[in-house]
């Protein structure tokens, strides 16, 4: 009987030690909502074991729009947030669904298009630009998906001080990512706008001879500034609060902003740490 119970006790141990197991694995990582540049250019598979060889913590993530990220966060699916719409993020942070809003990194936004340029934009301020493919009515492939480079452009075509031409049969709506929405522009023979990073990732991906050129670029409007966001544990209990701390203080660091200012494609940086 007593040898019984030793094995028995053993084997409790073994049941514990198995169920508590993954709980602690969790334990060790941070969940993260960050928009698709930061993925589809490869900068997190870059980062991400630098973080964790330097805390020891795991980081995952999902990629998408950044007003799902920020919606992600206020229904307490993810610890942290890496996105790229300051105003929704300041916005996001008086209404109190984040804290501790630093800004990172940042690149700038793109006007690209076919090199014959049909709508003659080349060369062109974003305003003026914009309506020149209006007039034209030449395709323009937008996101149509609140994301961080959907804010922007929206905010550029207000800027125009016409409507958003979200009914013209030539302002197409893709629903998807950028480097998506950019191969939809190039079918179409069309116009679109996206992120420096993104559109250097495509660019590599067609051996840095993309069908679709940067025509406009340079406007001071065109910055895109990119910021870490920690989601208020008095909101969200389960939120993992030192964990999230770990990577914003780790990307606002010198290994990280170091790391971020070597990350280049064809020999060009996507990205410019500016962390204060």
């Amino acid at each position: 009987m007593k040898k019984k119970i030793v094995v028995n006790g053993v084997l409790l141990l073994a049941i514990i030690l198995v169920l508590t197991l993954p709980t602690f694995a969790t334990e060790k990582a941070v969940m993260m909502a960050t928009t698709t540049s930061t993925d589809n250019t490869g900068l997190l598979d870059y980062l991400a074991p630098h973080f964790t060889k330097a805390t020891g913590i795991d980081l995952k993530w999902t990629s998408v729009g950044t007003g799902k990220a920020l919606k992600m966060g206020e229904n307490c699916d993810v610890d942290v947030l890496l996105v790229h719409a300051p105003p929704a993020e300041k916005a996001y942070v008086e209404n109190g669904f984040g804290i501790n809003r630093r800004e990172i990194m940042y690149n700038d936004f793109v006007i690209i298009g076919p090199e014959r340029d049909p709508a003659g934009i080349k060369g062109k301020d974003v305003v003026t630009a914009l309506d020149a493919i209006r007039d034209k009515g030449t395709v323009f492939a937008s996101r149509g998906d609140d994301s961080g480079t959907n804010k922007k452009e929206i905010s550029l075509w207000k800027a125009t001080g016409k409507a958003v031409p979200e009914r013209e049969k030539w302002y197409v709506q893709s629903g998807q990512g950028m480097l998506s929405t950019i191969n939809i522009a190039a079918e179409r023979n069309g116009y679109t706008m996206t992120d420096r990073g993104t559109y250097i990732k495509y660019a590599d991906n067609m051996n840095g001879n993309p069908p679709l050129k940067v025509l406009v670029e340079g406007d001071k409007i065109l910055l895109n500034q990119y910021s870490v966001l920690t989601i208020n544990p008095e909101r969200c209990k389960k939120a993992k609060i030192d964990q999230a701390t770990a990577f914003s203080d780790w990307m606002a660091g010198d290994d990280a902003q170091g790391l971020i200012k070597d990350f280049k494609l064809l020999g060009k940086p996507l990205f410019v740490p500016n962390a204060k």
